[in-house]
């Protein structure tokens, strides 16, 4: 017997149809003998209708009450699969964050968890046999009172903290696909499932552009050592043992991995912005005048590439941003012109950023060259580039992405893996 997490994303409880599948896949695992709790997304499609209420309400909101809008499809969610559950004899009762309680920050829209309390959780698993069916994406922030939630994909963080929690034995996402592939297989159809990933690589994979887990529920799982089992919620419940091992991909410790490839997989993102700020007084603090006042937005920056003039008086900075934060990065950087003190402000989103991860880059020289010489040779042109230890990105015009994914995945040998 063991205790077992399973989160369901949208997809997944789309209508009632999928609820009630849902509903089986959690008997199979409780009458196999396991302590289960459940996490629900919001039906497919209802969060963008809640934030589209938001918006047309009114253009500038309150975000405390956002959240308490936005809140409530996970609300609905987890009351529906109580009642599917118990409508075939399990014991099962739905939780909102709240009455956990998952106490988290007072950023809303964007809470991060400070602590949950998973005692009345394990109570009611040992002494009631009764299923948790928890709404994910919410909490509350303990001295306000209010409820917050952990933006979008906040499901799958709220799955992986609540497997903490409850000392789970891992923590199973279920969704529309069947694993982690080594890249998306809608632009290289010779993708293949991984059956394992590293932490550290799915976290590159997730933050590079993989769209399926939040970037937020691998460093939990990574911090907590917490297994993340990525599987299909579209299996039959009928066919699946539950002693046995499913298709999905394991997000585990690298010491679990036998073997790592130099590349595992290769991520791209198309919401990228680059921006480039020409001409400034080559001196101290002048980085920190354009990188600070978008810190203090809430903007992330990525790939930075800083050029100096010939005469060393003048450097040129060039940085990109997520898209949806362009206009706003634009209006904090044009708006300190004056501090800056730059000649020109450029600016470019029709572009994009292509990763390449593997552990195995830590012990082979010239991964990264291939790549470049690869590109030259398809006519590709590199804008940007940054590597980490075990990750390189390279920033192109965003008419060669699928070109670039599908070149270097045949590079590294990934339509054979």
């Amino acid at each position: 017997m063991g205790r077992l997490v399973m989160k369901f994303g949208g997809t997944s409880v789309a209508n009632l149809d999928r609820i009630r599948n849902v509903a089986q896949h959690v008997k199979r695992e409780v009458d196999a003998g396991h302590q289960v709790a459940v996490v629900v997304s919001a039906m497919s499609g209802k969060t963008n209708e809640l934030v589209a209420w938001c918006r047309d309400a009114s253009a500038i909101h309150d975000a405390r009450e956002y959240d308490a809008v936005v809140a409530s499809g996970e609300q609905v969610t987890s009351g529906l699969l109580a009642i599917a559950l118990q409508a075939i004899g399990i014991q099962a009762r739905s939780w909102q964050g709240w009455q956990i309680p998952i106490l988290t920050s007072d950023a809303h829209a964007s809470a991060r968890i400070v602590d949950i309390d998973g005692s009345e959780l394990i109570k009611r698993f040992e002494e009631r046999k009764e299923v948790a069916v928890i709404a994910g994406f919410q909490g509350i922030h303990a001295e306000t009172g209010r409820i917050t939630t952990l933006g979008r994909g906040g499901s799958d963080t709220s799955a992986v903290a609540i497997a903490a929690a409850v000392k789970a034995d891992r923590c199973d996402i279920y969704t529309d696909v069947d694993g982690v592939y080594t890249t998306d297989p809608r632009v290289v159809p010779k993708a293949k499932r991984l059956d394992k990933v590293a932490f550290e690589e799915m976290l590159e994979l997730a933050s590079q552009g993989a769209k399926v887990l939040q970037v937020r529920s691998v460093e939990l799982g990574m911090v907590h050592n917490m297994p993340i089992f990525v599987r299909s919620s579209f299996d039959k419940p009928e066919d699946i043992d539950p002693h046995g091992t499913p298709p999905g991909t394991l997000i585990c410790s690298e010491e679990k991995i036998m073997e790592n490839h130099v590349v595992t997989g290769i991520a791209f993102s198309k919401d990228e912005a680059q921006i480039s700020v020409r001409r400034i007084e080559d001196k101290p603090g002048v980085a920190a005048s354009i990188f600070v006042p978008l810190a203090e937005a809430n903007i992330n920056v990525d790939m930075i590439v800083q050029s100096v003039s010939e005469d060393g008086r003048a450097t040129d900075l060039t940085f990109t941003v997520p898209a949806a934060d362009f206009a706003r990065a634009k209006q904090t950087i044009t708006s300190a012109q004056d501090k800056i003190g730059y000649a020109s402000f450029d600016s470019e989103t029709d572009v994009a950023k292509v990763s390449v991860i593997g552990s195995g880059m830590r012990s082979h020289a010239g991964v990264a060259a291939q790549a470049f010489r690869a590109l030259a040779a398809k006519n590709i042109n590199i804008r940007a580039i940054t590597t980490s230890e075990i990750k390189f990105s390279v920033l192109i015009d965003a008419a060669y992405t699928e070109l670039a994914v599908r070149t270097l995945h045949t590079l590294y040998g990934l339509d054979q893996a």
